[in-house]
């Protein structure tokens, strides 16, 4: 059988002109020779002739070039025999599998999910050059993660059925770590002040979290751009960073960076002038201006500057406008005086309003938080108003704002709202420690987002030894177009501290039900309305103080002197007024939140009392990462139509929420009964204050995660109440507020936003202490997501 090669075919691979040619002739049949696993039916595809058809060597340099691209041959070579076509090919093996030996650092399975993408995957046609692209991007990930020693060889092992296996072996070494940073020609400042404005830094007790002991190109460079932007804040307009040097030592294991930098010297202000389009009145761009003559320059207040000016005339529909500061420096007098250029543009509208990225939640919970209109001006106040109030529903990670120019007009824009959602159901466990209730627990089930529609419904469970809550509340923010919400709650609570040594031995079980009612007032004004009624057992014991052995008694009590059961029922009218204006709820530092809250009983139940409390809280923002928290918090109370207040509706100060470092509850007036043991019976006048100093974790850098207090407590309980300390006193006594009687404590607070959820640690401990005081000094609470 004779067959003849077309070498000429082969030009079309090498680009080389044909050694001879091969007259057309009409096809009787084609094979194919050499496959395996390909189909021959796959390469028949690509040849241009079928059989009965005129073949010709420009159609075979064709089929060549089309089987080489498919890259599933080493070889293709185009024979005849007669008026037969025979395809003979070299087929590329496999991939039977990909195996790491040695990796730690990363997943295994997140490996082989990118060199998926890329194409080397099992079942794939193996591809050298893929594989030795996948061999140095692994090399640079343990690059990028400090392990400079870290070695990756790959073997290839060829196995029957024309297949290899890949084999990564991987020897990461340890991570090179910063031993030293320098900083050359520091004269102003200390090297060591300026070390801790970086974020890279040298080992430390919490850098096996951060990371920032492992060097970064990102994070030096982010770390030049800090330092120069804290000494042109400082006024130093010449400072410049000559040069930055990072060696690693031999065995790769320390890393050593040097910073050479040159201060130059401190400019002051001398003027500040406007001049372009002054659509406002110069005095309202004077009144925006953060840097005047005389001040040490700062270029962050002078960014404050024509942000400021910007955002003002983008208030005024100006939403392109342009302002620029052009300096003139005066190096011998070490002044530099500014000209501020300000080109409003033109004034546009906003056409349409749109929302993305909002896969559960519906369109109409975004929109009516907007306060920009569609077809009104632009005003960029409105517009960061709109994007405040929908980052604070919590639904979403990210709010982001574009306001891109309609095409075809010059004087109007569209407002895009992109969202990117987190997860609004919230499971919450709890646990606490106390040196009379040991282990408390608390857990709750609630979704702030209820199907997407803004609504929310919690389910919460409380038990410790005194007490178990059941609850169930529903809430709807907008119950009308206008932002009244409405809501109702269940509840079930049980409370029984005789086991307790700190609160005064007495039982209730309460069940009740309530709707609640609230109406804004104003941007961050609400006032709220609500109605409660509720049923509750109350039972006394021998023990119990005479006021709660009175009140049973004045009850229809079941039992002699006051020991026994009573139920007594209460129609509760609740109404307050809150006011909201901080930057964050979770990561808050400045702002005011202040609240009047009240309820009163209405003839219908069995009661007769009001209480009235009022809460203010501040947060002062100081330098760029503390913030120091002011908080009081108020209540009365007060019985009427002859009955006094309930004793199981006073207030009670203690832990978490009020004075930490105290027993739950255990701060205020006490009674001895009959065995010597002391109790707190609460009270109804109450005043707590805090003073929360807030910074970040030592050496987490800027990690917003980990956040730091050291707190300063106060508060007492006072009022009508049983003659405190008096062996099974009856009297009682009209108390005022005497100081000497408030417990103060201070301590630390720490939270973290981990991977499995927040989680909080308070450690507090007692300045004042007397002998009825109980302690309770460290608790935490873990919650998490779904």
């Amino acid at each position: 059988m004779n067959r003849k090669l077309l070498p000429g075919l082969m030009v079309a691979l090498f680009a080389a002109a044909p050694a001879f040619a091969f007259d057309p002739f009409v096809v009787k049949d084609i094979r194919v020779e050499g496959i395996q696993r390909t189909e021959a039916g796959t390469v028949f595809n690509y040849l241009p002739v079928r059989v009965g058809e005129t073949f010709d060597e420009s159609q075979a340099a064709q089929a060549i070039k089309a089987l080489f691209a498919t890259g599933f041959f080493n070889d293709v070579r185009i024979e005849t025999e007669g008026d037969m076509i025979v395809v003979v090919v070299d087929e590329r093996p496999a991939i039977a599998q990909i195996d790491f030996v040695g990796v730690k650092e990363f997943d295994k399975d997140a490996l082989k999910k990118g060199l998926r993408e890329v194409g080397l995957a099992e079942s794939r046609i193996f591809d050298r050059a893929l594989l030795e692209r996948a061999e140095q991007e692994l090399k640079r990930q343990y690059l990028s993660r400090g392990k400079y020693a870290a070695t990756v060889t790959t073997t290839v092992t060829p196995l029957e059925r024309n297949r290899v296996a890949i084999n990564f072996a991987v020897d990461e070494g340890g991570v090179a770590k910063i031993r030293q940073i320098n900083i050359i020609g520091a004269k102003a400042y200390k090297a060591k002040d300026l070390l801790d404005r970086m974020q890279l830094t040298t080992p430390g007790w919490l850098t096996w979290y951060t990371k920032n002991d492992q060097y970064s190109r990102q994070k030096l460079s982010a770390d030049l751009e800090t330092l120069r932007s804290f000494y042109l804040n400082q006024g130093y307009l010449d400072f410049n960073i000559d040069s930055t040097q990072v060696s690693i030592t031999p065995d790769k294991q320390d890393i050593y960076i040097t910073l050479n930098i040159t201060e130059g010297e401190k400019y002051t202000v001398s003027g500040v002038r406007f001049t372009g389009d002054l659509v406002l009145p110069e005095s309202e761009y004077q009144a925006l201006t953060q840097i005047r003559p005389g001040d040490t320059f700062s270029r962050e207040k002078l960014t404050e500057t024509t942000k400021a000016i910007t955002d003002r005339l983008g208030n005024e529909g100006y939403a392109f406008a342009n302002v620029n500061a052009a300096p003139e420096v005066d190096k011998e007098k070490r002044e530099v005086a500014f000209t501020v250029f300000v080109d409003p543009g033109r004034r546009v509208y906003v056409r349409r309003i749109n929302v993305g990225g909002n896969t559960k939640t519906r369109d109409e919970v975004v929109r009516r938080e907007m306060r920009q209109m569609e077809g009104g001006w632009y005003d960029a106040a409105a517009i960061n108003r709109s994007r405040t109030r929908i980052d604070r529903l919590g639904f979403f990670e990210e709010v982001n704002v574009e306001t891109p120019v309609v095409p075809g007009t010059t004087d109007q824009v569209d407002l895009n709202f992109g969202v990117k959602e987190r997860p609004t159901g919230n499971l919450m466990l709890g646990a606490g420690f106390s040196s009379s209730e040991s282990i408390v627990l608390s857990a709750s089930v609630a979704q702030q987002n209820l199907f997407g529609s803004g609504n929310a419904l919690n389910l919460g469970l409380n038990t410790s030894k005194s007490s178990r809550t059941l609850s169930l509340s529903f809430t709807n923010p907008y119950y009308t177009v206008d932002g009244v919400s409405l809501g109702w709650d269940l509840y079930h609570r049980t409370y029984d501290p005789t086991e307790l040594d700190s609160v005064s031995p007495y039982k209730t079980v309460s069940t009740g039900a309530g709707l609640r009612l609230g109406w804004p007032i104003a941007e961050d004004d609400q006032i709220n309305f609500g109605l409660t009624a509720d049923r509750t057992q109350i039972t006394t014991y021998a023990e119990s103080p005479f006021l709660y052995r009175e009140f049973c008694r004045d009850n229809s009590c079941s039992g002699a002197d006051g020991v026994g059961e009573t139920t007594v029922s209460s129609l509760l009218l609740t109404m307050g007024w809150s006011r909201d204006s901080r930057d964050s709820v979770i990561y808050t530092r400045k702002g005011v939140y202040q609240r009047v809250y009240g309820e009163v009983t209405v003839p219908a139940g069995d009661l007769r009392y009001a209480k009235l409390g009022y809460q203010y809280q501040h947060w002062f923002p100081i330098g760029r990462d503390y913030a120091l928290m002011l908080n009081a918090d108020l209540g009365w109370a007060k019985g009427f139509g002859g009955k006094d207040v309930p004793f199981y509706k006073n207030y009670f100060v203690g832990g978490i929420g009020s004075v930490r470092g105290y027993e739950q509850g255990s701060v205020g007036p006490t009674y001895i009964d009959n065995d010597g043991d002391i109790t707190s019976t609460g009270g109804t006048r109450k005043l707590v204050g805090n003073a929360e100093f807030y910074f970040p974790m030592p050496g987490a850098g800027s990690d917003r995660t980990f956040r730091v207090s050291a707190f300063f407590d106060a508060g007492y309980v006072w009022g009508e109440q049983q003659d405190p300390l008096v062996k099974g006193s009856t009297g009682f006594v009209e108390q005022d507020l005497d100081f000497s009687n408030l417990r103060y404590s201070t301590g630390l607070a720490f939270s973290w936003s981990s991977p499995i959820g927040p989680l909080k640690f308070s450690f507090g401990h007692p300045l004042k202490k007397e002998a009825e005081d109980e302690v309770q000094r460290f608790q935490f609470q873990l919650g998490s997501v779904f």
